[in-house]
Protein backbone atom coordinates (compact mmCIF):
# COMPACT_ATOMS: atom_id res chain seq x y z
CA UNK A 1 0.00 0.00 0.00
CA UNK A 2 1.08 3.53 -0.86
CA UNK A 3 -0.39 6.13 0.60
CA UNK A 4 0.14 10.39 0.16
CA UNK A 5 -0.22 12.44 3.29
CA UNK A 6 -0.85 16.38 2.26
CA UNK A 7 -1.52 19.09 4.24
CA UNK A 8 -0.28 22.44 5.35
CA UNK A 9 2.60 23.04 7.60
CA UNK A 10 1.31 22.33 11.18
CA UNK A 11 -1.83 20.37 9.94
CA UNK A 12 -0.44 16.70 11.80
CA UNK A 13 0.44 15.35 8.90
CA UNK A 14 3.77 14.11 10.17
CA UNK A 15 1.61 13.01 13.08
CA UNK A 16 -0.76 10.98 10.99
CA UNK A 17 1.55 9.72 8.46
CA UNK A 18 3.59 8.14 11.49
CA UNK A 19 0.76 6.47 13.17
CA UNK A 20 -0.71 5.39 9.65
CA UNK A 21 2.51 3.50 9.18
CA UNK A 22 3.16 2.34 12.03
CA UNK A 23 -0.33 0.65 12.65
CA UNK A 24 0.52 -1.00 8.69
CA UNK A 25 3.87 -1.83 9.88
CA UNK A 26 4.76 0.12 6.48
CA UNK A 27 7.64 2.70 6.45
CA UNK A 28 7.22 6.53 7.58
CA UNK A 29 9.03 8.11 4.68
CA UNK A 30 9.20 12.09 5.87
CA UNK A 31 11.35 14.23 3.55
CA UNK A 32 13.30 15.77 6.35
CA UNK A 33 13.92 12.42 7.67
CA UNK A 34 15.47 11.00 4.61
CA UNK A 35 17.51 14.07 4.03
CA UNK A 36 18.69 13.54 7.58
CA UNK A 37 19.34 9.96 7.68
CA UNK A 38 21.31 11.24 3.29
CA UNK A 39 23.56 13.42 5.56
CA UNK A 40 24.92 10.65 7.53
CA UNK A 41 26.21 8.87 4.16
CA UNK A 42 29.87 9.46 2.85
CA UNK A 43 29.34 9.95 -0.62
CA UNK A 44 29.35 12.73 -3.41
CA UNK A 45 25.47 13.31 -3.16
CA UNK A 46 25.64 13.80 0.82
CA UNK A 47 28.43 16.40 0.58
CA UNK A 48 26.47 18.33 -2.25
CA UNK A 49 23.10 18.32 -0.25
CA UNK A 50 25.56 19.53 3.27
CA UNK A 51 26.70 22.14 0.99
CA UNK A 52 23.33 23.20 -0.07
CA UNK A 53 21.94 22.97 3.76
CA UNK A 54 24.44 24.47 5.15
CA UNK A 55 24.28 27.72 3.17
CA UNK A 56 20.36 27.84 4.18
CA UNK A 57 19.49 26.68 0.38
CA UNK A 58 16.90 24.84 -0.58
CA UNK A 59 17.44 21.17 -1.77
CA UNK A 60 16.54 21.30 -5.45
CA UNK A 61 13.75 19.01 -7.06
CA UNK A 62 16.55 17.38 -8.37
CA UNK A 63 18.59 16.09 -5.63
CA UNK A 64 15.39 15.16 -3.78
CA UNK A 65 13.86 13.37 -6.58
CA UNK A 66 16.94 11.03 -6.49
CA UNK A 67 17.41 11.19 -2.44
CA UNK A 68 13.48 9.65 -2.62
CA UNK A 69 14.08 7.47 -5.67
CA UNK A 70 17.67 5.81 -3.90
CA UNK A 71 15.17 5.65 -0.16
CA UNK A 72 11.96 3.77 -2.43
CA UNK A 73 14.37 1.49 -3.83
CA UNK A 74 15.13 -0.10 -0.44
CA UNK A 75 13.49 -3.24 0.58
CA UNK A 76 11.74 -1.96 3.33
CA UNK A 77 9.74 -0.32 1.27
CA UNK A 78 8.42 -3.14 -1.11
CA UNK A 79 5.64 -3.96 0.86
CA UNK A 80 4.39 -0.07 0.56
CA UNK A 81 5.16 3.19 2.77
CA UNK A 82 3.93 6.39 3.65
CA UNK A 83 4.88 9.41 2.14
CA UNK A 84 4.78 12.76 3.91
CA UNK A 85 6.00 16.07 2.83
CA UNK A 86 6.56 14.73 -1.06
CA UNK A 87 5.61 15.27 -3.79
CA UNK A 88 5.69 19.44 -3.31
CA UNK A 89 5.81 20.68 -6.71
CA UNK A 90 5.01 19.99 -10.11
CA UNK A 91 8.01 18.67 -11.04
CA UNK A 92 8.23 16.13 -7.99
CA UNK A 93 5.02 14.84 -9.00
CA UNK A 94 5.84 14.27 -12.26
CA UNK A 95 9.48 11.96 -11.27
CA UNK A 96 6.78 10.55 -8.33
CA UNK A 97 4.28 9.24 -11.07
CA UNK A 98 6.98 8.33 -13.75
CA UNK A 99 8.96 6.58 -11.06
CA UNK A 100 6.03 3.91 -9.73
CA UNK A 101 4.58 3.46 -13.10
CA UNK A 102 8.30 2.50 -14.18
CA UNK A 103 8.29 0.05 -11.21
CA UNK A 104 4.68 -1.27 -11.68
CA UNK A 105 3.59 0.46 -8.26
CA UNK A 106 0.30 2.83 -8.34
CA UNK A 107 -0.69 5.28 -5.45
CA UNK A 108 -3.30 3.51 -2.96
CA UNK A 109 -4.18 6.45 -1.08
CA UNK A 110 -4.12 10.18 -0.73
CA UNK A 111 -4.71 11.47 2.31
CA UNK A 112 -5.18 15.61 2.27
CA UNK A 113 -5.81 17.05 5.75
CA UNK A 114 -7.10 20.77 5.84
CA UNK A 115 -7.01 22.99 8.75
CA UNK A 116 -7.72 26.73 8.68
CA UNK A 117 -4.30 29.02 8.62
CA UNK A 118 -5.62 30.66 12.19
CA UNK A 119 -5.80 27.60 13.62
CA UNK A 120 -2.28 26.47 12.32
CA UNK A 121 -0.56 29.79 13.31
CA UNK A 122 -1.76 29.04 16.71
CA UNK A 123 -0.56 25.38 17.12
CA UNK A 124 2.81 26.25 15.31
CA UNK A 125 2.99 28.94 17.97
CA UNK A 126 2.37 26.76 20.67
CA UNK A 127 4.86 24.16 19.77
CA UNK A 128 7.35 26.75 19.25
CA UNK A 129 7.07 27.53 22.53
CA UNK A 130 7.53 23.93 24.03
CA UNK A 131 10.01 23.10 21.56
CA UNK A 132 11.93 26.69 21.39
CA UNK A 133 11.96 25.84 17.13
CA UNK A 134 13.26 28.63 15.17
CA UNK A 135 11.59 27.97 12.12
CA UNK A 136 8.33 28.51 14.10
CA UNK A 137 8.24 32.26 14.39
CA UNK A 138 4.98 33.67 12.39
CA UNK A 139 6.38 35.47 10.22
CA UNK A 140 8.18 31.85 9.23
CA UNK A 141 4.82 30.12 9.16
CA UNK A 142 3.43 32.72 6.80
CA UNK A 143 5.99 32.27 4.42
CA UNK A 144 5.96 28.63 4.57
CA UNK A 145 2.20 28.69 4.01
CA UNK A 146 2.54 30.96 1.27
CA UNK A 147 4.82 28.18 -0.99
CA UNK A 148 2.53 25.98 0.36
CA UNK A 149 -0.48 27.83 -1.75
CA UNK A 150 2.25 28.63 -4.38
CA UNK A 151 3.76 25.24 -5.19
CA UNK A 152 1.94 22.18 -3.57
CA UNK A 153 -1.71 22.66 -3.85
CA UNK A 154 -2.18 23.19 -7.30
CA UNK A 155 -0.97 19.17 -7.66
CA UNK A 156 -4.12 18.36 -5.71
CA UNK A 157 -6.34 18.82 -8.96
CA UNK A 158 -3.78 16.44 -11.00
CA UNK A 159 -4.57 14.15 -8.03
CA UNK A 160 -8.05 14.45 -7.34
CA UNK A 161 -8.80 14.11 -11.16
CA UNK A 162 -6.20 11.05 -11.68
CA UNK A 163 -7.35 9.48 -8.36
CA UNK A 164 -10.90 10.22 -7.98
CA UNK A 165 -11.81 7.59 -5.64
CA UNK A 166 -8.62 7.38 -3.74
CA UNK A 167 -8.33 11.11 -3.01
CA UNK A 168 -9.66 11.93 0.82
CA UNK A 169 -9.97 15.23 2.58
CA UNK A 170 -9.88 15.54 5.92
CA UNK A 171 -10.43 17.90 8.69
CA UNK A 172 -7.69 18.63 10.68
CA UNK A 173 -8.63 20.50 13.41
CA UNK A 174 -10.46 17.22 15.26
CA UNK A 175 -8.83 15.06 18.11
CA UNK A 176 -5.38 12.82 16.76
CA UNK A 177 -7.58 9.88 17.80
CA UNK A 178 -10.46 10.81 15.79
CA UNK A 179 -8.44 12.08 12.67
CA UNK A 180 -6.35 8.79 12.35
CA UNK A 181 -9.37 6.70 12.96
CA UNK A 182 -10.97 8.49 9.45
CA UNK A 183 -7.48 7.65 8.20
CA UNK A 184 -7.82 4.02 9.02
CA UNK A 185 -11.52 3.65 7.40
CA UNK A 186 -10.34 5.00 4.16
CA UNK A 187 -7.14 3.14 4.46
CA UNK A 188 -9.00 -0.16 4.97
CA UNK A 189 -11.87 0.71 2.48
CA UNK A 190 -14.24 1.17 4.85
CA UNK A 191 -17.36 3.48 5.43
CA UNK A 192 -15.61 6.90 5.76
CA UNK A 193 -17.98 10.33 6.27
CA UNK A 194 -16.38 13.68 6.07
Amino acid sequence: MIIIFFGPPGAGKGTQASLTAKTLKIPHLSTGDILRDKLLDQDTLSIKLKKLMDSGNLVSDDILNEIIANRLKLPDCQGGFVLDGYPRTMSQKIFLIDFLESHDLSISKIIDLVIDEKIIIYRIKSRSNIENRLDDREEIIKTRMVKYIEETKPLFKYFRSKYPNDYHIIDGDQDIEKIQDDILKIVKNEDFQP
